[in-house]
């Protein structure tokens, strides 16, 4: 891809560092919840497109053109704030998001789709729960079998 040019700020277009086809990610992130929905590619221009529109823009690697999310599906981002990540190679787009995110029908596109983590407190948190879970059905017990005294 041949980024064209754009009316980016350079200043901001300076702390961008991006990957050999000149695109970055973009961490679409619903505003007031902080669910993350989903993440899409940019360019310069797409960001220009999304600071100054409102909308959120992206660049399709498949079909090599910028989209607006929401004009076919209805399912829009509204922009509430964009913020560049500390080594300046991704971007975080917080957003009203009207409907889905997902092109699969899911509010983000990480519905349902957990992986196992085997360590770390991941991994502890389901034993840890079970025991809890242990505990209160052993402290329930207990207490009724007093109260029919």
């Amino acid at each position: 891809m041949t980024a064209p040019a754009s009316a980016l700020d350079p200043a901001i277009a300076r702390q961008l560092k991006r990957d050999g086809a000149g695109l970055f990610p973009a961490v679409a992130q619903q505003y007031d919840t902080g669910e993350v929905l989903m993440v899409g590619w940019m360019d310069d221009e797409a960001l220009h497109r999304t600071l100054t529109t409102g909308r959120a823009t992206y660049w399709s690697r498949s079909r090599s053109e910028y989209w607006v999310k929401g004009d076919t599906s209805g399912h829009v981002q509204w922009v509430r704030s964009v913020a560049l990540d500390c080594d300046g190679d991704t971007v975080l787009v917080r957003v009203d998001q009207v409907g889905v995110a997902c092109h699969t029908g899911e509010r983000t596109c990480f519905a349902g789709r957990e992986l196992p983590v085997e360590a770390g407190p991941a991994a502890a948190a389901p034993a840890a729960a079970a025991a809890a879970s242990a505990g209160d059905r052993d402290s329930v017990t207990a207490s009724t079998r007093g109260a029919g005294r």
